[in-house]
Order: structure tokens, then sequence, then C-alpha cells
């Protein structure tokens, strides 16, 4: 977006994180919980004011030895939800991870909700439908999703206002979920002393990626940062996963004030350069990209997982 023209989805966020701040009826409560397996975190975030809650970026448990699935991480959420009597609405996905699996059908079955990602989820299925050779009964419509989110949409969580944010740069797809004064980027960025996310999937791109954090740290300082993943900084024996945007913005070891757009690329593009796959990519963005179902089973009753020999 050109900075002449007027950023209304950013105004409208910056927005509701100023009225959070000054109402505490729209301030999210949030309780998270850390996969260490994957390194990622899932949030469940409530209104104060209602039993309504969203569950964001959630985790099916995978081994990939054996192949078998369980929901040991998912029903720690199943197991909160219950035993606060929330009532969950939404299911959000922060974009089609490539580290882990999405619980999201298996928590839709045992608490209900819309499942929700961003409508470039369009872009990844049709660049990973031809990776993995799925055939035309695969649909890249978007519709194994309840809800594709564009920039600047809103939504409600009970009396939370919210909105999206459209970040992508780590994939086309990335979206922020600001509610309230709460910001959840997903893979976007990390915590200020471990940097950002990395730009070599297919379609990401680092400019694009730099452009986004710098919307997002646009928003006030005060707004808090629920992030995705954490893999301790050198340095730092615990982990991490919660900040703020003032924070980001004047410490994050990549991307803080000061540093260029060129000089980031270059950065990126030379640390990309070094890292060897996630090791769960190919079975989750086979799954992901399909609302977190794996392949429909074979003639035999078994599901199939592929995995496409030297084609990342």
């Amino acid at each position: 977006m050109s900075s002449n023209t007027p950023d209304r989805a950013l105004d409208h966020a910056g927005d509701l994180v100023r009225v959070a701040l000054a109402d505490p009826g729209q301030r999210p409560i949030v309780r998270s919980f850390f996969d260490e397996d994957t390194f990622t975190v899932s949030h469940v975030v409530r209104d104060p004011g209602s039993r309504a809650c969203a569950i964001i970026d959630s985790v099916l448990d995978f081994d990939p030895a054996s192949g078998r699935t369980t929901p040991a991480s998912a029903d720690a959420l199943v197991d909160y939800v219950k035993s606060e009597d929330l009532e969950v609405q939404w299911l959000f996905e922060t974009h089609a991870h490539a580290d882990h699996l999405s619980a999201a059908p298996y928590l839709q079955e045992k608490l209900g909700g819309q499942l929700a990602i961003g409508h470039e989820i369009l872009r990844v299925q049709e660049v990973f439908g031809k990776i993995f050779n799925e055939g035309s009964a695969f649909r890249r419509d978007g519709s194994q999703f309840d809800r594709l989110f564009n920039d600047g949409d809103r939504f409600r969580i009970g009396g939370l206002d919210a909105t999206v944010l459209h970040v992508p740069g780590h994939t086309p797809a990335c979206l922020a979920y600001v509610i309230g004064d709460a910001v959840f980027p997903g893979d976007t960025m990390f915590m200020p002393d471990y940097g950002t996310a990395r730009c070599d999937f297919p379609g990401g791109d680092a400019r694009t990626l730099y452009r986004s954090i710098h919307r997002l740290t646009a928003l006030p300082d005060e707004a808090r940062v629920f992030l995705c993943h954490d893999y301790k900084a050198p340095g730092r024996d615990v982990f991490a996963w919660e900040t703020t945007i003032g924070a980001e913005r004047t410490g994050n070891v990549h991307v803080r004030d000061g540093v260029s757009e060129d000089e980031f690329v270059a950065m990126r593009t030379r640390r990309d350069a070094t890292l060897p796959m996630p090791r769960l990519i190919l079975p989750s963005v086979q799954v992901n990209m399909n609302g977190g179902r794996p392949p429909e089973p074979e003639a035999n009753g078994i599901r199939y997982l592929k995995i496409p020999l030297n084609a990342l």
C-alpha cells in the first residue's frame, strides 16, 4: 500500500486498541497454551463480559515416525473451555502452518465455533495443490473453512470488537487478529530478542514481510502482542510469547526502528538460506490447507499423506 494511501483497516485496528486501553470491558482475557514439541502457542481469547471466546492456532499432536495423531494438546484447550464454562464462537488460524497440524476440526466437533482463515489461503491451496498433485476433487476455493477474512474485515467475540489485518510475507495468507488491545500476529514476528519469520516458503517475500511488520508496529505501543511461537533467544532460559507493540518497534533484533527495508531484506535472505525446512512442513501444509483435515481414506479405509520428493 502506498504511503500516500489511507490505511483504513490499520486506522480501525488502532482505534480498537485505544478504546480497549480506556475501557476494561474491551480488554480480552487471554489464556495461552504452549506445545514444546512444535514450539507453538495456542490462545484462548475471552470476552470479559460474557462466556464467549475464540481459539487461535490450535495444535494436533503428530508423530511422523508412526504416522499417529493424538489430541493431547487440543484436549488441554477443551478442558479449559469446559472448566470455565465458555462458549467457543470462533476457531482462528493465522495462516496455513508449516510446523504443526491444526486441531481445528477436532475442536469444532468438541466445542463448536466457526473456522476462519485469510482469503489468500486460495493462493496457498493453488501452489501446494500442485506440489502435492491434488486432483480435481481437492477444492481450491477455501470452502474447507467457514469464513475467509479479507484485510479490514470486522467481527465480534461476544461484546468484544475485533478486526483482521492482512500481513503477508511469511506466507501469502498470513493474518493478524486485533481483538481489543490484543494483537495475534501469527508467525509474522517473534519475541523482540528472537526477531522475525522466515520468508523462503512458496509465496513468501522478505520485502513484503518488512512492510507488514511496519503496519503492525504502527499500532499503539501499549497494545499487547501474543505470539504463535517461541524458540528461546540466545541467553534466554525460559519460553516467552507475550510482549507489546512498543517493545517490538523499538527492540526487535531484526526490524526495530532504524533498520531499513533493504537492510532487512538482505539479512532475512542470508538467514533463510541457512535454515532447514521445518520438520513437519509436508504433513502440516497438506493437512492445514484443507482446513486441518487429512486426505480422505483410500479403499482400505486408511488415510495417507504424500511426501513429494525433491519438491521443496
